[in-house]
């Protein structure tokens, strides 16, 4: 079966309509540079615009996002802070997906900063009164001259599901071009674009994130029981006893 393209009918009867997907890409490159993690990113929502998600990509970088882990730093002495504006597309889209480039082995500290502005939201509750992000997919995409992509990964989907994201089965997917100076991988030759297990990889971890979105979003999101911060904090203890009161 051939890659498909935006205008190629699915060939199956699921529906992913009404789904919205938001990559973050957390590249060092500010726009318009060419950002090798972004070719791994449109191979994603290719998959995800052909099946009827509706997908938007943007570069972190862009962006005057503050540190901390607030969700408004501006209230916490930070000049200007766009990470609230961002935090609203997070917060509509049923799935995330996070890439990065590699770096001395770790996520680019783009993707740390995001990371952290994401924990400053997750103790909000949705209308369930559950944390803010349950019910919600996560994934990652990482791209590197070098090694580290299943530390990056492993790290971004800890934090992901920690927060309360919900991660389906081979949430990730990389390409990583030779060991030491090299071409990376949009470059004329690095074979990146034809390599079949970045490519499986990434068409996996798509579907993954799109039926996983699509069981959460017809479910309801996670089922309520057991899991509200809000009737935690009413008293209610889900069957948790506590041993001291025996």
């Amino acid at each position: 079966m051939t890659a498909a393209s935006p205008t190629t009918e699915p060939t199956h009867n699921f529906d992913f309509s009404g789904l919205r997907a938001l990559f973050i890409n957390c590249t060092l490159k500010n726009s318009p540079q060419r950002s090798h993690t972004e070719g791994l990113i449109d191979i994603s929502r290719n998959i995800m615009e052909t099946n009827g998600v509706t997908t938007e990509s943007l570069r972190a970088i862009d962006y005057d996002i503050a540190y901390g882990v607030w969700p408004d730093m501006t209230e916490h002495g930070a000049e200007t802070d766009d990470w609230p504006r961002l935090f609203e597309k997070v917060r509509a889209a049923d799935i995330l997906v996070l890439g990065s480039a590699i770096w001395l082995g770790e996520k680019t500290s783009v993707c740390t900063k995001v990371i952290e502005r994401l924990y400053g939201n997750s103790s909000m509750l949705n209308e369930h009164g559950q944390y803010a992000y349950y019910g919600k997919v996560g994934g990652c995409l990482i791209t590197g001259n070098e090694d580290g992509a299943k530390h990056c990964s492993m790290n971004i989907l800890y934090s992901l599901q920690h927060l309360g994201y919900t991660i389906p089965p081979q949430a990730d997917a990389a390409w990583v071009g030779e060991a030491g100076p090299g071409p990376s991988y949009l470059d004329e030759g690095s074979g990146g674009p034809e390599n079949d297990f970045t490519n499986r990889n990434t068409t996996f971890m798509t579907w993954n994130l799109m039926h996983m979105g699509r069981m959460l979003r017809d479910a309801g999101g996670m089922p309520v029981h057991g899991n509200q911060r809000s009737h935690w904090d009413a008293g209610c203890r889900f069957d948790f006893e506590n041993p001291d009161y025996r």
